[in-house]
């Protein structure tokens, strides 16, 4: 049986107006009381009836938070920033996937009806329309990777990051360089391709070759045999550099290379971006484009925070965080430049 407020103060001697103001937070008690009501509080195994609590206060000191994934160490380090930065608010988060398209993300939608204080969402592609018919338009919500009219945005510097590591690779020698590109029609992938073309012009050279994957280890191992079956016929590979649109692929794309006899950096140079932990304890260290995840859950919950609290809209935005070029081994820069 849960030990309710009454029972607290039953044991305590005083009023359960008095336990609220202490269990809550909500008013001034003196020093010798409250303590004395923790210590029976915590006695008694007294737990906060948080459902209750909402229902007074219409909040539930919860974030939602929907992403396209659940796997991969991109979305581990997203979500570990993103709960860090709730728990130094006060928040807990409620997390859904969403994999398979519109119907899925708005079910996820309506899942956190009634449940959270505020929405992040992660989708490239997310429409206004889709978020209008599956969230209540007091719910503030902040996007990831997209935008949508009346709601609130935070990217990052997709052209910008790729063309700096365009730009990296073109300054150590490389000129035919390939680009593992992520999955068509997504955003994210078609900005950081932008990027590396525009730096490929930029050096007055055409496009490299370009071959998609899809964001996983797999698709950049399998994009990357593509690129070898049609390069290695003729004795070697056409290209001396390949920059994959996230770590996972250029890990994919690392296998492919070393299975074909090729060795990173000395043969092909090779770079990634997100800059997720792994990439650092490869052999070669991958050289990669960081994302701030850090920073991205912080800003997404602090908006919340704000809306929640009245003190700021939701919905003002897009932000645009830069990314930092990372450089590693598996580029073929010198040890100093590391």
């Amino acid at each position: 049986m849960n030990v309710t407020m009454r029972e607290v103060a039953r044991q305590a001697g005083v009023s359960i107006a008095t336990v609220s103001r202490v269990l809550n937070g909500s008013g001034p008690v003196g020093d010798t009381t409250r303590a004395h009501i923790e210590q029976v509080a915590r006695s008694l195994r007294y737990v906060p009836n948080r459902a209750a609590r909402s229902l007074s206060t219409a909040r539930t000191h919860t974030l939602g938070v929907v992403l396209p994934d659940l796997y991969g160490a991109f979305y581990s380090e997203l979500l570990f920033g993103l709960d860090r930065a709730a728990r130094g608010l006060h928040y807990h988060l409620l997390v859904a996937g969403a994999h398979g398209g519109d119907d899925e993300l708005a079910s996820a939608l309506q899942a956190m009806n009634g449940r959270v204080d505020g929405l992040v969402v992660m989708s490239a592609d997310i429409s206004a329309e889709l978020l209008e018919a599956n969230l209540p338009p007091a719910l503030p919500a902040v996007l990831l990777g997209g935008e949508a009219r009346g709601y609130g945005a935070l990217r990052v510097d997709n052209e910008g990051g790729a063309a700096a590591m365009t730009r990296h690779l073109l300054g150590l020698g490389h000129r035919r360089i390939a680009h593992v590109a992520g999955a068509a029609g997504n955003r994210d992938a078609a900005e950081r391709l932008a990027g590396f073309q525009a730096a490929m012009h930029e050096a007055g050279l055409p496009d490299g070759p370009v071959v998609t994957g899809d964001f996983t280890e797999s698709g950049g191992y399998a994009a990357m045999r593509r690129l070898l079956a049609e390069a290695l016929p003729g004795g070697g590979p056409p290209i001396d550099a390949v920059f994959a649109a996230n770590d996972a692929m250029a890990l994919g794309a690392l296998q492919a290379l070393r299975e074909a006899g090729l060795r990173v950096p000395e043969d092909v140079a090779l770079g990634g971006f997100d800059d997720v932990p792994l990439g650092q304890y490869l052999t070669p260290p991958l050289t990669s484009v960081r994302v701030p995840l850090d920073v991205l859950g912080r800003r997404a919950v602090e908006r919340l925070h704000a809306a929640a609290d009245g003190a700021a809209d939701a919905s003002d935005g897009p932000e645009i965080l830069p990314t930092t070029l990372v450089i590693r081994g598996s580029c073929g820069a010198p040890v100093a430049s590391a």
